[in-house]
């Protein structure tokens, strides 16, 4: 994901040995290490508790935040060192991070939000249309996706950038954006090339 990146024996970013290397050899560029301010504000703004899945989690950072904030929240991923990591991470929560895989694992019940944070820009592009027509499927009516959105041109990655144009098309025909601004405290790797959005489910595709 960055300039100085070491030799890694995994390339295929839709395999959990790709992330479990780069976890084990603590290389994590797109790791946060904290809970950003964005996230703070929209949970600030909307009472709890919601139903949220936090996909393709790595470290998990934000779990902890939610559960305390009283959201029930639900981090997973497919790779197991990133798995053990964020539950490491989670303290008393550490049993709502979970090894399964996002087109997979079903709720209890349709979630009221998902918390995107480098899961889209993490895999290919071939596949967001399918990760839209996930979150569409998870999601309750009036559900949510919100989080950070990585737009860039560049196309070797990950990360893999997104045109706005383009995800304005891939959302529009189940999802309005009702919340687009910048972003202040991202890391390195996403500086000036992230926004915070927030996509809410139509009640009826378009």
């Amino acid at each position: 994901m960055a300039a100085a990146e070491p030799p890694f024996d995994k390339r295929d970013p839709l395999s959990p040995h790709f992330w479990d290397e780069r976890f084990a050899r603590e290389f994590t560029p797109w790791d946060r290490g904290g809970v950003p301010q964005a996230l703070r504000g929209f949970v600030a703004r909307n009472s709890g508790p919601l139903t949220t899945l936090i996909p393709g989690c790595g470290s998990a950072w934000e779990l902890a935040f939610l559960c305390d904030a009283g959201w029930d929240a639900v981090a997973i991923d497919f790779a197991p060192v990133a798995v053990a990591r964020g539950k490491a991470l989670a303290g008393q929560w550490s049993e709502r991070v979970l090894e399964a895989d996002f087109f997979a694992w079903q709720p209890a019940r349709a979630l009221d939000v998902i918390y995107e944070c480098a899961f889209l820009c993490a895999l290919p592009p071939a596949m967001r249309p399918q990760i839209v027509a996930r979150w569409a499927e998870l999601l309750g009516p009036g559900g949510r996706v919100g989080g950070f959105f990585f737009f860039d041109q560049v196309a070797k990655g990950p990360p893999f950038g997104i045109g706005r144009e383009e995800l304005d098309a891939l959302m529009a025909p189940c999802f309005a954006c009702v919340e687009d601004v910048a972003v202040t405290d991202s890391i390195p790797v996403f500086a000036g090339k992230e926004r915070w959005m927030v996509w809410v489910k139509r009640a009826t595709p378009l």
